[in-house]
């Protein structure tokens, strides 16, 4: 079994502005991410972080309606 990451962004320029994006989700919600690997979160940190992001892509998106 592999563990190489296929998630792919389909703008690559994009990457920088989406890391800065799960950093303050990660803030927002209280763990602490640092930059690289991040293996050591458990599943319930690395999930609050993931449905903070998709809270506020949300909540952007019914701001934009």
């Amino acid at each position: 079994m592999s563990s190489k990451n296929t998630n792919k962004l389909n703008v690559p320029e994009a990457r920088n502005a989406m890391d800065k994006f799960k950093m303050e989700a990660a803030s927002e919600v209280g763990v602490n991410l640092k930059e690289g690997y991040n293996g050591d979160l458990t599943s319930r940190e690395a999930g609050s972080v993931g449905g903070q992001m998709v809270k506020k892509m949300i909540e952007s998106y019914e701001k934009s309606l």
